[in-house]
């Protein structure tokens, strides 16, 4: 009745999946494969137009696909009695991919849906069927392989899958995990699986895994990268002073494409970094550089916005013209008691303050979330204050490595690791977990201590969302119990601070 064929070429007869998880992965945003990619996974070389894997929309593909499950699982398997619909079909979140041959025959399908109410970027695939027919090669594959694209685009972190035991090894061929026994339906014993999804180590190596290494003249000497316990930190005490500084750069394509925001982000960045070590900012210096006048006063205008709102003024700088864009400030501020990155310890609770409001700023869905351009100078001035009010054991200012990768910096400044519980963790109602966890949030606080943090003052919210352990890197724990690794080891190499 079925065939899927494995990459190595075997037949195997029968569905992969019944039980309520299934499917694969593929990097694209698009779960949709054509005739040359369903060529290459089956192994062969087809010239032929052929079958597509797609979202079954059209309540006619619905049906079939359904008629194929009945037949199989029902009616041939008997794995269950009357009917193998049930409650995932009933959740309009649910999704459903099919394979279809260009005469419009339902090939075969798989269907993918949330584990959780909210949405709290876990799914699972299931019911995995494949029709007996002359174009049936490498449709299982595909259909794996574009559940799993389709889920990592909307920003899904774990992704389980509960597979007949005798199609283990397809799945691990596709690269799934075996994570153990499943459920035995009708006498047919499952293993659990679990596609690896890797989206915060991605983001964490790209972002901040080179540190060590390039850093390491700079390190070698006495007092480089800061006095001992503030080593990497977001800011820098400057020894026998009061004073914390920070420095950030933009991105030179963000400088040139986005001039405005650019200037204001310059600012919102620093300023973050001061907050982190409970500094009171007093005063900015900008570097900017430009090809044209224009363009330069585009930039100054964004600094100047920002310097503004916050009200800390721009002390001095360099400006530079006819050359290309560039832009990086230099932040100061007081504190007599500056607050670590690495003044964690293990059993630490974890805590995550983070402005909700706001949106994706246009132009940069789903990377940079805006809840700082919409508020009062009193409101980004409360926020800035939150760690020097609350003084934590330590702190750290979200970046680019977005949240769990932060996370894990301050574990690793601390010489811990970290555990988080994806479902406590707040976030906007406009951003899927992946999205939120890895973007840059605005103003997003992690903080570490024996407590849970206050509530903050200001318009932001406070959450319990972790702690602190003794195992070096990042784990997410899930609300069945389950654990996945999000960052393994280290994030920068520099060790504890």
């Amino acid at each position: 009745m079925l065939d899927l064929r494995d990459l190595a070429g075997p037949a195997i007869t029968g569905p992969a999946l019944t039980g309520p998880a299934s499917t694969g992965r593929t990097r694209a945003a698009e779960s949709v494969l054509g005739s040359a990619a369903a060529s290459i996974l089956a192994g062969g070389h087809r010239a032929e137009p052929g079958p597509v894997v797609r979202i079954a929309e059209d309540p006619g593909v619905l049906a079939a696909y359904h008629r194929l499950r009945h037949e199989e699982f029902v009616l041939r398997q008997g794995l269950f009695p009357r009917t193998d619909l049930d409650d995932v079909d009933d959740d309009p979140r649910t999704v459903v991919l099919v394979s279809v041959a260009p005469d419009g025959t339902v090939l075969g399908g798989v269907r993918i849906a949330p584990c959780a109410e909210p949405d709290i970027g876990w799914w699972a695939g299931s019911r995995l069927v494949v029709a007996d027919t002359a174009h049936s090669g490498g449709i299982g594959p595909a259909l794996i392989r574009s559940a799993c694209a389709h889920v990592e685009a909307r920003g899904v972190l774990r992704f389980d899958a509960d597979v007949q035991d005798r199609y283990c090894p397809l799945f691990t061929s596709l690269g799934w995990d075996d994570t153990g026994a499943g459920p035995v339906i009708s006498g047919r014993a499952h293993r659990r699986m679990r596609w690896p999804v890797d989206r915060i180590q991605r983001l964490a190596d790209t972002t901040k895994s080179l540190l060590s290494g390039l850093l390491a003249p700079l390190a070698d000497q006495p007092g480089g990268l800061g006095e001992a316990g503030f080593r990497g930190d977001d800011g820098a005490p400057v020894p026998g002073t009061d004073l914390v500084a920070a420095c950030d750069a933009i991105l030179p394509s963000m400088v040139e494409r986005d001039p405005e925001w650019a200037g204001w982000c310059s600012v919102l960045v620093n300023l973050g970094d001061l907050s982190a070590m409970g500094a009171d900012p007093v005063g900015l210096l900008d570097a900017v550089a430009a090809p044209t006048p224009s363009h330069l006063e585009r930039i100054v205008r964004g600094v100047a916005a920002a310097a503004a709102a916050w009200r800390v003024p721009v002390l001095g700088g360099h400006t530079q013209v006819g050359v290309p864009s560039a832009l990086s400030v230099t932040a100061l501020g007081r504190t007599s008691r500056p607050v670590p990155a690495g003044g964690g310890r293990p059993g630490h609770i974890v805590s995550l303050t983070a402005d909700l409001g706001g949106s994706w700023r246009p132009g940069y869905h789903e990377r940079q979330w805006d809840s700082s351009s919409s508020r009062t100078s009193d409101e980004l001035r409360l926020l800035a204050g939150h760690v020097a009010r609350i003084a934590p054991a330590a702190a750290k200012d979200v970046s680019m490595a977005g949240i769990v990768g932060t996370a894990g910096m301050l574990a690793e400044a601390s010489g811990t690791g970290a555990e988080f519980d994806v479902a406590a963790i707040p976030r906007p109602a406009g951003a899927s977990v992946g999205a939120w966890l890895t973007c840059f949030p605005g103003y997003a606080m992690l903080t570490a201590d024996r407590d849970p943090a206050p509530a903050p003052a200001g318009p932001a919210v406070t959450a319990t969302c972790g702690h602190l352990t003794d195992e070096p890197g990042v784990r997410l724990r899930w609300p069945d119990g389950e654990f996945t690794v999000a960052v393994v080891g280290t994030v920068t190499g520099l060790g504890p601070a």
